[in-house]
């Protein structure tokens, strides 16, 4: 593993977070242009992510989202 190689690992999370500097993100997009390992565990966690951001959806009654509106609204008013 390279010295890039240990960087993107240690920074893939803030890169897909997107809570890095325009700086770092097109180092390690350079990085993983140019590096199959790195660009599959990219890959893995982007997909990892939408999986489980899939599965922790909840569909809410309407009846129920109207009143949490009219709440908040009611609140910030």
């Amino acid at each position: 593993m390279t010295e890039d190689c240990s960087e993107t690992a240690r920074e893939l999370h803030f890169f897909l977070d997107g809570e890095i500097t325009e700086e770092k993100r097109a180092r390690i997009q350079a990085h993983l242009d140019e590096c199959p390992p790195c660009f599959k565990a990219f890959d893995f966690e982007s997909e990892l992510r939408t999986v489980v951001a899939d599965k922790l959806k909840v569909d809410v009654p309407e009846d129920l989202a109207s009143r949490i509106r009219a709440a908040i609204e009611a609140e910030c008013s």
